[in-house]
């Protein structure tokens, strides 16, 4: 007999009478829709002439509102494995103690909404929490495929838009990169050339990893295809996170197919997405990016100056008398030690979520000696200030506190754990896949930055990482 609540209906007792196979269907969309949603939404302010992007943190707030619907039926209905609960709880104490890092900020609005065409205040990080409880709470196979495509479809539909600002020089912000390269680098709709390098690094290791243990050749075909439109498109975001994703993507493929043992056959097709990368950097070289035929990295200008200063008045302009934007390893090494500089002076709390910024402020006023009256033009104001650090732990550190990193570190650490665990023990393909994807996740954020764009991505393969489906036949 079903469950009702005071002789109320079945149907009005959903959730008490919820299967699993329900839920992880249910499951499995909210978890292709946060996947999608925010490249869906920033369509828009690609292909407008008057850009918001705060439109694109509408994409997060929907699935992550679906979300906390179904983490809240998942602790209710007790779907989600005790294995996946540390690392649960471990998000939760991170969620948590960002709020009172938010309570003791600068700007309690920004910690909690996020900075203005930013978004990951609190409530981003909580959306994220609830996107990971959800994917570990997942129990069929075919859920997890469905994850798996999403992910790769979260990769195409980005790389295709990529495409098009390649080939046509429309829709394209991120122009004019230096005196040498007058014309653009690939954002797709991902807002930056160096989030969309990382959410395509996810996009091609679901592809590969996938393309060489899955036995359907339709679907083996399809990944192979895709993984082409990655590299493709990675190439120009001309970017060392672009570069480091391909190379993780190649090397996990071929981890994976040693392995789970694998047909050899499969690993030379590894050369055709490398040539599709071979392909992009050669037209670069040949003037389809600059009439000056060159390539080069251009992190620097993009995280710095077009991005953060020019696209969302986070930050700004570089100091060439400190750092030399146009050398990689410095733009990085930089931003690395003054953000230490800052953990040192907020390790308990940080400076509050998304506000890593307002510390470093030494001016409100402008060249005239007048007062500056909004928050943007202050920060625009300050050249050598920057907003985001390239390497999400620091980051983590210094705007929530070392609690938070901890926090973090727990999450991470038991989700690789228990994944590669899985994987071995797991006869599922999407297992080993999902290890590979969140893998790969953690290693970028050691040069990349957690955005709306990348993270429910990353950590919806974070959760369903944990799940384990089917026995191994080794």
């Amino acid at each position: 007999m079903a469950k009702n609540i005071m002789n109320t209906s079945d149907r009005s007792n959903f959730i008490l009478n919820m299967t699993e196979e329900q839920y992880s269907k249910a499951a499995a969309f909210g978890i292709i829709v946060s996947c999608l949603a925010v490249s869906l939404f920033t369509i828009q302010p690609e292909t407008s002439s008057v850009p918001a992007y705060s439109i694109s943190a509408i994409g997060l707030a929907i699935p992550g509102v679906i979300c906390i619907i179904l983490a809240l039926i998942s602790i209710i209905r007790k779907f989600i494995e005790k294995k996946a609960i540390f690392s649960s709880c471990a998000f939760g104490a991170m969620a948590g103690w960002g709020v009172i890092s938010m309570l003791d900020s600068y700007d309690i609005n920004v910690g909690f909404y996020g900075y203005p065409q930013r978004g990951e205040g609190l409530l981003a990080i909580i959306f994220y929490c609830c996107i990971f409880i959800t994917a570990a709470s997942i129990k069929r196979e075919k859920a997890l495929k469905a994850v798996v495509n999403g992910i790769i479809l979260a990769g195409l539909v980005n790389s295709l838009f990529a495409m098009l600002q390649i080939f046509t020089g429309k829709f394209c912000f991120y122009r004019n990169l230096s005196a040498l390269f007058i014309s653009f680098a690939a954002s797709g709709l991902s807002q930056s050339p160096l989030f969309l390098a990382m959410v395509l690094t996810l996009s091609l290791i679901a592809a590969l990893v996938t393309f060489v243990l899955d036995s359907s050749k339709k679907r083996k075909t399809f990944c192979l295809i895709s993984s082409c439109t990655f590299t493709f498109a990675m190439i120009y975001t001309f970017s060392l996170i672009s570069l480091v994703g391909i190379g993780l993507a190649i090397i996990f493929a071929i981890v994976a197919a040693a392995i789970k043992k694998s047909p050899k056959k499969s690993l030379i097709l590894l050369l055709v997405p490398i040539a599709a990368g071979a392909l992009a950097v050669t037209l670069c070289l040949n003037g389809l990016s600059s009439k000056y035929k060159n390539y080069n990295l251009y992190d620097g200008r993009i995280l710095w100056n077009q991005d953060a200063y020019r696209r969302v008045s986070a930050s700004g302009d570089y100091d060439s008398r400190a750092v030399d934007i146009k050398n990689t390893y410095d733009v990085y090494s930089f931003l690395n030690r003054k953000t230490i500089d800052i953990i040192k002076d907020f390790p308990l709390t940080g400076t509050g979520p998304e506000q890593l910024v307002y510390p470093q402020i030494y001016k409100i006023t402008d060249q005239a000696g007048n007062k500056l009256e909004s928050m943007a033009e202050v920060v625009k104001e300050n050249p050598g200030t920057f907003d985001k650090v390239y390497n999400e732990y620091l980051y983590t550190a210094a705007t929530r506190g070392i609690p938070s990193l901890i926090a973090l570190l727990c999450v991470m650490i038991s989700v690789i754990y228990i994944g590669f665990r899985n994987m071995k023990k797991s006869a599922s393909h999407e297992t080993s896949c999902l290890f590979f994807i969140t893998l790969g996740g953690a290693l970028i954020f050691l040069i990349g930055c957690s955005n709306i764009t990348f993270a429910p991505i990353f950590w919806a393969a974070a959760g369903a990482s944990l799940v384990r489906t089917g026995s191994s036949k080794e």
